[in-house]
This record gives C-alpha cells, structure tokens and sequence, in this order.
C-alpha cells in the first residue's frame, strides 16, 4: 500500500516482517501419545518463534504449517491480533 501526499510524493510504508515456516523435521511421538509419524514444525516471526506437532506425513505437515502462518499473516495484515483485547472506544 503506498500512501500520495499533497505534492504527488509517494510514500511506501515499511515492509513487515511476515511469519514463516522455519523448519519442519521428524521426531519423536509426545508422550502418551500413539506412535506414528510425527513432525514438529516451526514457525517464525522476528524473533518469535511458534512450535508445533502433528503427525501425518512430511509433506501434509509443511502444507499444514504454511497455512498457519499464511492465517497468522493474514490475522495481523488486519491491525491487530484477534486475542489482544479491544480498544475502548471514546465518548
């Protein structure tokens, strides 16, 4: 999104650093969990970091961390998180 100012100069905002799938490798079954093939995956943001695991293969598990972080992206293009708290609004 770019932004014209009174003089015809364009302003181009920042660009924002996006949540990612890092990494997405093999391990083992959390415990008590039944054994099968599990993955733990990854996600980052700057230097935040959101770890998961799923079972399924490889392939289904990446699928599956870029559409969280593809729906993350989209939950913050929008201005704020949908957990945080609303503002309140003035009189």
């Amino acid at each position: 999104m770019t932004t014209e100012l009174e003089d015809s100069t364009t302003v181009t905002p920042p660009k924002v650093t996006k949540y990612k799938v890092v990494s997405v490798e093999k391990t083992d079954p959390p415990e008590g969990l039944p054994e099968g093939n599990w993955h733990r995956y990854i996600i980052g943001h700057g230097r935040s970091k959101i770890e998961g695991l799923k079972p399924g293969t490889l392939s289904a598990v990446k699928q599956h961390a870029e559409s969280v972080a593809s729906d993350l992206n989209e939950r913050t293009g929008k201005g704020g998180s949908t957990y945080a708290p609303r503002k309140q609004k003035s009189n």
